[in-house]
């Protein structure tokens, strides 16, 4: 996501700028960027150089290895990568921290893929695709509790459920479960972790990428039962592109088309809701 910066042309001596000034101009970007047969201006000729994270977690990127086109991330950069005209042979993955990708200044990739939320804030340094994934939400309970054999919505009803104030975890867990005992407020994520391990819910709702990152990494025994239907309006993911990056247009085009014909919705069922384990609950 490197973007490609105009340049000035230097002269050291009178006689080289008057034959500069004589001799046509080209208005192409120059500098670390370079044009594509496509006609875009990539970091690489020829290639489309996409960054994420090392480790990258399923299931965004099975097995850490995006260049497998496994994950949801992996498979939607695959087709954004083929929107704009690229082979998979002319993808080349390059490793960013998070921290690295939503900081100011020039990139060495044409464009990031890590879970990054698009903001008003973020986008005074960064320029943002139109968003790829929009955040769900989704119920998690630890093994043994009294949620942790609900299948459905109905199994949820007497349970006692967390979530924290002034999201849209908490308005969704008040609308579309509607306990018969009140959902129970917390100020942050942390305390609504605690509240589960220490036993004062049964449940939490969170949005589906933290469901999914708790499970796996922070709650001994943890169990993702599912995502609660309707509940889109989270958070939304854009690939990030630096601030006057050329290619914007051309990837925001790209992520748009994929919606359109239903791609990014059988890339987030195949991976988020399948192979992930999150079913829609009912």
């Amino acid at each position: 996501m490197r973007t490609a910066r105009w340049t000035a042309l230097t002269v050291a001596l009178v006689a080289t700028l008057a034959v500069a000034a004589c001799a046509p101009v080209d208005d192409e970007p120059t500098g670390d960027a370079t044009s594509t047969a496509d006609g875009l201006a990539t970091v690489k000729d020829g290639v489309l150089t996409i960054a994420t994270s090392d480790p990258a977690y399923e299931p965004w990127v099975v097995d850490n290895d995006p260049s497998s086109g496994e994950g949801f991330e992996s498979a939607v950069a695959y087709a954004v990568a083929e929107q704009l005209g690229y082979d998979a042979d002319q993808v080349e993955w390059t490793t960013a921290s998070f921290d690295q990708i939503i900081a100011p200044g020039a990139k060495d990739f044409d464009f990031a893929i890590n879970q990054v939320s698009i903001s008003d804030e973020r986008k005074q340094n960064l320029a943002f695709s139109s968003p790829y994934y929009e955040t769900t939400q989704a119920v998690v309970t630890l093994e043994g509790s009294p949620a942790a054999d609900a299948t459905s919505l109905a199994d949820l009803k007497d349970v006692r459920i967390g979530a924290m104030v002034g999201t849209t975890s908490l308005t969704a867990a008040q609308n579309t479960i509607a306990p018969t005992t009140p959902v129970s407020p917390f100020n942050d994520n942390d305390q609504v972790k605690q509240a589960l391990t220490s036993g004062l819910v049964d449940a939490i709702v969170v949005d589906l990428p933290t469901a999914l990152y708790v499970t796996a990494a922070e709650l001994d025994g943890g169990l993702l039962i599912g995502q609660l239907p309707g509940s889109a309006g989270g958070d939304q993911f854009g690939l990030v592109l630096d601030l006057d990056s050329p290619l914007t247009a051309d990837v925001s085009a790209a992520v748009d088309a994929l919606r359109e014909d239903g791609t990014l919705a059988e890339l987030e069922a195949q991976w988020l809701t399948d192979a992930a384990g999150a079913p829609v609950l009912k």
